[in-house]
C-alpha cells in the first residue's frame, strides 16, 4: 500500500514537472529546498531550547579577569556556574591548558568559577646591603703612649645576601596564600688600624643579619602578576609572623698586650602587619611597594671576652620591647605568566636594641664589673639593593 502511494506522488510530480517551464521547473526546487530547511531549523530549534550568548570573543567576569567567551551558555546567567565540557563531564581545571591561561575551559559551558593560575610561587634574589652605625665609643689604653682606640673606625661595609621566598596559593578563586620568606647579609664590617706612637693594634667589625617570617596573604581583587582585565592598581594585605635577628662584633687586637671581643645579639619576633602595593605602569611591567610593620619582644644579649694581662668572659642579657619597619620598593617585569624578573631597594629600620659600640669599655684593660651590663635603646637602619626573579608553576 505504502509503494503504491509512493509511486502515485512520484507519478504526479513527475506530471506536473513536465507540464512547466524550466523556469518553473527550477523556482519549483528552490521553493521546495526552502521549504526543507526552514522546516528542519524548527524542529531542531523545539529540539533544543538554548540560548546563544552574544558577546565579543572575551569579557571580563565578576572578578575583573579577562576570559574567553563560553560558546554556548544553558538557560539563564546569574553567578558564575559549574563548568561542564560538552559531553556533560566535569572539566579538568588543573589539566586543561587554556583553563591554566585564562580560568575556564573552551569546550566548557558555563562562565568559570574557578581561577587556574599557578598555585605555587618561589623566587630567589640578591642582595647587597649595609646598615647606619651608632656613635662612636673612644676608649684609652695600653701601652705608652696609651693607645685610643675609636669603635667609629671599623664602619659597615656592603656584602652580598640572599633572599628567599615559596609560597602557596589556596581556594577556588586563589585570594589566600602562605608563605615563607628567609633574607640573610653576612660578614658586615671592616677593619681599621689603631696607632698611638709605638703602640698600635687592630679593630675589626663583623655584623650578621638574619630574617624569617611565615606570612598570610589576602588578595581580595585579582593576581596583578597576570596582567589580566583592566584593574592597573591591586593592594594585598599582609599579616604574619617575623623573626629578625641582629648581631654585632667588635674585637680589638693589640699584639703581645691584649685582646678583646664584644658581641652583642638582638632576637626580635612578634606578630607583623602590612601588603603589598601593584601598579601596572606599563604592559607586563609593575612598581611594586611592600611596606610592614613588627612590634616584637627582643631577647637581647651581650658576651665581652678578654684576654691579656687580664682576663674575663662576661655574659648579659635583658628583654625589652622593640619596633621594625621595612619597605620594599621595586620594578617587576612579568616575562611571561609563569616567570618574573625584578630590581628594587629594601629598608629596615629597628629600634630599641643592643650595639657592641655601646657596650664598649672606656678604660683598656676593662675590669670584669665594667664589661657587664647590656644597655638599649639604639636604632639602627640596613639598606640596600636586590635583584631576582620568581617562577610559578
Amino acid at each position: 500500500m505504502v509503494t503504491s502511494v509512493f509511486r502515485l506522488i512520484q507519478l504526479y510530480n513527475t506530471k506536473q514537472t513536465y507540464g512547466m517551464s524550466p523556469r518553473g521547473v527550477a523556482q519549483s526546487l528552490a521553493l521546495r529546498t526552502v521549504y526543507r530547511a526552514l522546516f528542519a531549523f524548527v524542529l531542531l530549534s523545539l529540539v533544543c531550547q538554548s540560548d546563544y550568548l552574544q558577546a565579543d570573543e572575551y569579557v571580563l567576569d565578576d572578578s575583573g579577569q579577562l576570559i574567553e567567551m563560553p560558546l554556548l551558555v544553558s538557560g539563564e546567567l546569574t553567578a558564575p556556574t559549574l563548568l561542564v565540557d560538552i559531553d556533560g563531564e566535569s572539566c579538568d581545571f588543573y589539566e586543561d591548558d587554556w583553563c591554566e591561561r585564562y580560568g575556564g575551559n573552551s569546550s566548557c559551558i558555563g562562565l568559570p568559577s574557578k581561577q587556574c593560575w599557578p598555585r605555587w610561587f618561589a623566587s630567589a634574589s640578591g642582595l647587597v646591603m649595609t646598615r647606619s652605625l651608632p656613635d662612636g665609643v673612644n676608649s684609652t689604653g695600653p701601652g705608652g703612649p696609651p693607645l685610643v682606640v675609636s669603635t667609629r673606625s671599623a664602619s659597615a661595609s656592603w656584602p652580598g645576601g640572599l633572599d628567599l621566598r615559596l609560597g602557596r596559593w589556596f581556594g577556588d578563586r586563589q585570594e589566600h596564600a602562605i608563605e615563607f620568606i628567609y633574607w640573610g647579609v653576612y660578614n658586615m664590617g671592616s677593619s681599621a688600624q689603631q696607632q698611638t706612637g709605638a703602640t698600635n693594634g687592630v679593630l675589626s667589625r663583623s655584623d650578621t643579619i638574619n630574617n624569617i617570617e611565615i606570612n598570610w596573604l589576602y588578595s581580595p581583587q585579582t593576581r596583578p602578576e597576570f596582567h589580566q582585565g583592566n584593574q592597573r592598581i591591586n593592594w594585598m594585605w599582609l599579616a604574619g609572623f617575623r623573626f629578625f635577628q641582629l648581631e654585632d662584633q667588635l674585637i680589638l687586637d693589640v699584639p703581645s698586650s691584649l685582646k678583646l671581643q664584644t658581641a652583642t645579639n638582638n632576637n626580635l619576633f612578634g606578630g607583623q602587619f602590612g601588603g603589598r602595593f601593584n601598579w601596572e605602569i606599563a604592559p607586563k611591567m609593575r612598581f611594586v611597594i611592600v611596606p610592614k610593620f613588627l612590634l616584637a619582644g627582643n631577647a637581647s644579649s651581650n658576651r665581652a671576652i678578654e684576654s691579656g694581662t687580664t682576663t674575663a668572659d662576661v655574659r648579659s642579657a635583658v628583654d625589652v620591647f622593640s619596633w621594625l619597619g621595612s619597605v620594599d620598593t621595586s620594578l617587576a617585569w612579568d616575562v611571561t605568566e609563569r616567570w618574573s624578573l625584578w630590581l628594587g631597594y629594601r629598608v629596615v629600620g629597628v629600634g630599641n636594641i643592643a650595639q657592641a659600640d655601646g657596650q664598649w669599655p672606656s678604660i683598656l684593660p676593662a675590669s670584669a664589673a665594667s664589661l657587664g651590663g647590656i644597655g638599649t635603646g639604639s636604632e639602627s637602619i640596613i639598606h640596600g639593593a636586590f635583584a631576582g626573579f620568581e617562577s610559578r608553576y
